[in-house]
C-alpha cells in the first residue's frame, strides 16, 4: 500500500496536476472495482485497482478530480456532473499522451468530438460512468444529456480549452504534444525556455490562474448566471489591462485572439474616420512583424480560417474593405540585412506620408516597438505629422509587450492605438492580442455599419479559449509588476551580458547587432534594454572555410532539434556529457530570413528574455535571487552548447531528423 502511496504522491506532483488541487483532496481509498470513486466536494478516492497493470493511472487521477469539482457546481445533477468530467478527462487523455488509441475506453471517442454525442449515445455511455458515484442514478435523463449538449464549449481541462478560439497554430500534434510553435498548452518547466519572441508553453503559474478562471466560468454556466456561448470575459480583462498600465477608464480596449487581429482591427477604425477619403496604410519594416500583418494591413485574409472558426481564402480582399485601400512599407533593412539608419527611415516615412496626404489620402502611420528581432523604427515618428495630424491616424505595433508602463502611456496621451499581447513578452500562451485605443477614437466606435462586413468572421465575444489564455498571461503580468523596476534592470542586464558574450565567444555563432532602444522625451523605464538577441548558425567546418551561415531550412531543422530529446541518436563514442547536454528540451525563438553580405538569407535565431525571467518561474521558488538567475544563466549557456552540439554531429542527426516533443 506504502508503493501506491508513493505512486500517487509523484502523480500528485506532476505540473499539470498539483495547480488543481486547490480546494480538492485526493488521497488512498478501499480496494474497489473501479480506479476511483468521489461521493462528493472536495474528496476523491483512488483505489489500489487504478495501479494495475494496463490502467492509466495519471488519467484516473484526473478524472477523480475533475469530477469531484463538478459535483461542486452541480451538486443536484450527478449525472450532469459525471457526464462533463469524462469529457475533460478524455481531452486531457488525448492532450497529454501520444497514441496509439487502442487503451481508451469505449466513451471516450465520443466525448472529445468538436459537436456533443446523441442523447441516446450519452445514455449508452454513463453506465460505464456511473461506478465512480455511488448513489448517483443509474441512468442519463435525456434533460439531462441535453444540458451537457448546450455546456459543451465551455467543457473542457484548461490544456484542452486554452487551444481553442484560434487558428491550427493552436492545435496539439497528438505525436509530440506540441503545437506548430513547439509550445505546450500545459506547464513544460523541464525545458530551457528564452523564446518569448515567438511563443512560451503556459507556465505552472498561468496554468493555475487559467485554472481558476475556469472554474469561475464553468461556475457561472453551469448554474445559469452566464451563456456558456457569451461568458462576458471581455471586460473583466479589459479592465485588468487598463489597470496594468495605469491608462484611463475611458480608454476602449479590444481583445483579439492575436497581434494580427488587431491589424485588423485597427484598420477597420482607420477607415471608419472618413469614407469619403482613401486610405494608406503605412507599413514600418513588414518583414519585421508576424508574417501575417502585411495581408491584415491590406485589408486581406491573412490565413485560410479565422479566429472564429470561418473559412476563407487567404490573400483575398475581405467583403466591404474598399479596393482603393493602399499599402505602402517602409524597410527597416536593407538589401544586406544591416540596419538602416534612423535618419533615412524618418526621411521614407515622411516622404510616404506626405506623398499620400497631398493625393488626397488619410494616412495609417505604423510605429514599430518592437518588432521580432527586436527593433524600434521609426524613432521618433511625432515630428513627421505636426502640419497634417488630423489627417493621420497612428497605431504603434507592440505586439512583442516590451514596453513599460510609461511607455504605454505616452503613446496613449499621443493619441496612439498600441497594440500589445500577453503572449510574448508576458510568455502567457499564444494568441492572446489586446488593442488598446485613446479616447479620441470613440465617435468612430459607435457605429456598427462603418465596420467592413467581412470583419463580423474574425470579431466575436471572448470566448474561453481567449478568456483563458488571457488570464494566463495576466497572472504573469501581475508577477512581473511585483518585481521593482531596480530589480527589473539589474536581473535583465545581469542576464543579457553574459548571454551576449556567449554567443560572441562561440565560433560555431554569428551575432547580429541591433541599435539602441530610444524613445526621446519618453520616460526612462526597463523598455530600453534590449531583450531579444538574434544570431545565425555557422555550418560545420568541413562544408568551408569562412565557415557559410545555415540557411533558413537548415535552422528550421535546428530549432527543432533543439527542442527534441537527441541523446539516443548522437553517434558511438560520445561522452556522457553530451549525452546529458542532447536530451534537454531547448525552446527558443523561431529562426527567421536575414539577408547577409553574400546575398543568401541565413536563418537568425532569436534568443528571447521574457517576464519570466524576472519574476522567476513557479518551479524555481525555493531559489533566492542570486541562486535563480545563476540557473537561468546556466540554462542559456546550456542551450548555446546544444547548438554547438547540433552542429559538430549534424549529419548524424540529419538522417534521423527527429521530432521536437513535450518530453
Amino acid at each position: 500500500m506504502v508503493r501506491f502511496s508513493d505512486e500517487l504522491d509523484a502523480i500528485l506532483a506532476r505540473p499539470e496536476i498539483y495547480p488543481l488541487l486547490d480546494g480538492i483532496e485526493v488521497g488512498m481509498g478501499d480496494e474497489a472495482q473501479c480506479a476511483f470513486i468521489v461521493v462528493d466536494y472536495p474528496r476523491a478516492a483512488i483505489s489500489p485497482s487504478a495501479f494495475a497493470p494496463g490502467c492509466d493511472t495519471v488519467v484516473a487521477v484526473r478524472h477523480a478530480i475533475e469530477l469531484c469539482l463538478q459535483l461542486r457546481f452541480s451538486p443536484d445533477d450527478p449525472v450532469l456532473a459525471g457526464l462533463m468530467a469524462a469529457r475533460c478527462a478524455a481531452l486531457f487523455k488525448s492532450i497529454t499522451f501520444p497514441p496509439p488509441l487502442d487503451d481508451f475506453p469505449p466513451w471516450h471517442e465520443a466525448m472529445v468530438g468538436a459537436s456533443p454525442p446523441s442523447v441516446a449515445r450519452m445514455q449508452d455511455i454513463w453506465p460505464s460512468l456511473a461506478k465512480h458515484q455511488p448513489g448517483a442514478p443509474s441512468s442519463a435523463s435525456a434533460d439531462t444529456c441535453t444540458r451537457l449538449a448546450t455546456l459543451w464549449p465551455v467543457t473542457g481541462p484548461t490544456g484542452y480549452l486554452i487551444t481553442t478560439g484560434g487558428d491550427a497554430r493552436l492545435q496539439v500534434d497528438p505525436d509530440t504534444g506540441l503545437n506548430t510553435y513547439g509550445c505546450s498548452p500545459q506547464p513544460r518547466p523541464w525545458a530551457i525556455t528564452f523564446a518569448s519572441s515567438t511563443a512560451s508553453s503556459i507556465s505552472e503559474r498561468g496554468y493555475a490562474a487559467a485554472e481558476q478562471a475556469r472554474r469561475r466560468v464553468l461556475d457561472e454556466v453551469v448554474n445559469g448566471r452566464v451563456d456558456p456561448h457569451h461568458i462576458g470575459e471581455a471586460e473583466r480583462i479589459g479592465q485588468a489591462i487598463r489597470q496594468y498600465y495605469g491608462v484611463a477608464e475611458q480608454v476602449r480596449v479590444f481583445i483579439v485572439p492575436s497581434g494580427t487581429d488587431g491589424e485588423l482591427l485597427a484598420l477597420g477604425i482607420a477607415l471608419a474616420a472618413d469614407s469619403s477619403r482613401p486610405l494608406t496604410n503605412l507599413l514600418v519594416g513588414p518583414d519585421e512583424s508576424g508574417s501575417g500583418v502585411p495581408l491584415a494591413a491590406a485589408g486581406r485574409h491573412f490565413s485560410a480560417q479565422t479566429a472564429r472558426g470561418a473559412t476563407v481564402i487567404k490573400g483575398e480582399l475581405i467583403d466591404g474593405v474598399p479596393a482603393d485601400l493602399e499599402l505602402q512599407s517602409v524597410p527597416v533593412r536593407d538589401a544586406h540585412g544591416q540596419i538602416r539608419p534612423a535618419t533615412e527611415i524618418m526621411r521614407d516615412c515622411a516622404e510616404k506620408t506626405a506623398g499620400a496626404i497631398a493625393h488626397g489620402r488619410r494616412v495609417l502611420f505604423h510605429i514599430l516597438d518592437q518588432s521580432k528581432t527586436g527593433l524600434l523604427a521609426p524613432i521618433l515618428a511625432g515630428r513627421i505629422w505636426p502640419d497634417h495630424r488630423d489627417n493621420i491616424d497612428l497605431i504603434v505595433d507592440a505586439s512583442q509587450a516590451r514596453l513599460g508602463k510609461t511607455s504605454v502611456r505616452c503613446y496613449i496621451e499621443h493619441e496612439a492605438m498600441v497594440l500589445v499581447t500577453g503572449s510574448k513578452f508576458f510568455t502567457g500562451p499564444p494568441f492572446a492580442g489586446a488593442l488598446l485605443v485613446p479616447p479620441s477614437f470613440a465617435p468612430r466606435l459607435e457605429d456598427d455599419n462603418a465596420w467592413p462586413a467581412g470583419f463580423n468572421a474574425y470579431f466575436d465575444d471572448v470566448g474561453i479559449g481567449l478568456a483563458l489564455r488571457w488570464h494566463a498571461a495576466l497572472a504573469e503580468m501581475e508577477a512581473f509588476a511585483a518585481v521593482d523596476e531596480a530589480a527589473t534592470v539589474r536581473i535583465i542586464r545581469r542576464v543579457v551580458g553574459r548571454v551576449k558574450d556567449a554567443v560572441k565567444a562561440n565560433a560555431d555563432l554569428f551575432w547580429h547587432d541591433g541599435f539602441p532602444l530610444n524613445r526621446p522625451g519618453f520616460p526612462e523605464s526597463w523598455d530600453r534594454l534590449p531583450t531579444i538577441f538574434t544570431f545565425s548558425v555557422r555550418q560545420p567546418p568541413e562544408r568551408g572555410d569562412p565557415r557559410p551561415l545555415f540557411g533558413v531550412a537548415e535552422a528550421r531543422q535546428i530549432y527543432v532539434w533543439l527542442n527534441s530529446d537527441l541523446s539516443a541518436i548522437l553517434p558511438d563514442g560520445c561522452s556522457d556529457g553530451e549525452r546529458r547536454l542532447a536530451g534537454r528540451y531547448v525552446h527558443i525563438g523561431q529562426p527567421v530570413a536575414l539577408a547577409n553580405d553574400s546575398g543568401v538569407a541565413s536563418g537568425a535565431f532569436r534568443f528571447s528574455i521574457g517576464a519570466r525571467l524576472v519574476s522567476g518561474e513557479p518551479s524555481h521558488r525555493h531559489l533566492d535571487e542570486d541562486a535563480r538567475i545563476d540557473h537561468e544563466i546556466d540554462d542559456a549557456l546550456a542551450a548555446l552548447e546544444k547548438i554547438s552540439l547540433i552542429v559538430r554531429y549534424f549529419e548524424h542527426i540529419r538522417a534521423a531528423n527527429p521530432a521536437a516533443r513535450v518530453r
